[in-house]
């Protein structure tokens, strides 16, 4: 059985909330943060997806200073690498990919605690990919992975997912129907007006309750310094 992961200090590639927590890279993640929370006035958000039309938009970059975010809130955060194709959380907070949600899906007696990662950010847990299955959306469609949302839920705060694109899979498109809300990260110069479309309409599809748009890699001129986050450069 896996053990739970103890707390080392890293270098944590990708995490300028980690890193420069006061620049303006991250202040702008903190009104990213507050944007999302009025987004929900009726309903506590409890989980929430991050998703791109196409790979390397920076959507899991989006995803992972998002969690360090919530959790210098004060909140119980878990961010899942649910992009079971090519994971990719686990670099950024700089742990081993050896077991996770996959191993976890498939230990029919394993326990959630067994397999959880602590992060050098206090509040802030980690559910790693784990090992490439062959089966990945059925991995994420079957009884057991909807168990384990609802148990999820009810032990942190906020659970936010990290999902492959939506173009060419449908990975994304299960868990963007089963949870509180959406954040559609896409990418300048790269995304193409038919790529955005084709994705917006997998979303209307499924019902996900799209909260809202990162336009991620965006130029940074003299006049738009306010949004100095859009600029942010990452590949993942």
């Amino acid at each position: 059985m896996a053990k739970k992961q103890t707390k080392q200090p890293r270098k944590h590639h990708g995490l300028i909330t980690v890193a420069l927590p006061n620049a303006a890279v991250s202040e702008q993640f903190k009104t990213l943060r507050t944007n999302i929370q009025f987004s929900m006035v009726d309903k506590k958000m409890k989980s929430l997806v991050v998703i791109s039309a196409t790979p390397s938009a920076g959507k899991s970059t989006v995803a992972a200073n998002l969690a360090v975010t919530f959790a210098l809130q004060g909140n119980h955060v878990l961010i899942v690498d649910c992009d079971l194709r090519r994971p990719t959380v686990h670099r950024n907070f700089k742990l081993a990919n050896g077991f996770g949600l996959t191993t976890l899906l498939t230990d029919q007696s394993g326990s959630v605690e067994d397999y959880l990662h602590d992060s050098d950010v206090e509040g802030l847990s980690v559910l790693t990919g784990g090992p490439v299955p062959p089966n990945p959306a059925e991995l994420l469609s079957s009884n057991r992975m909807r168990q384990l949302e609802k148990e999820l839920v009810e032990r942190f705060d906020l659970v936010i997912y990290d999902t492959p694109p939506l173009l060419g899979f449908t990975d994304a498109q299960i868990l963007a129907s089963r949870e509180d809300g959406t954040i559609f990260v896409i990418r300048h110069g790269v995304d193409t007006k038919e790529d955005i479309f084709k994705a917006s309409e997998s979303l209307k599809m499924v019902n996900a309750n799209v909260l809202g748009v990162v336009y991620n890699h965006v130029p940074v001129t003299s006049k738009d310094h306010g949004y100095y986050y859009y600029g942010y450069h990452d590949e993942e």
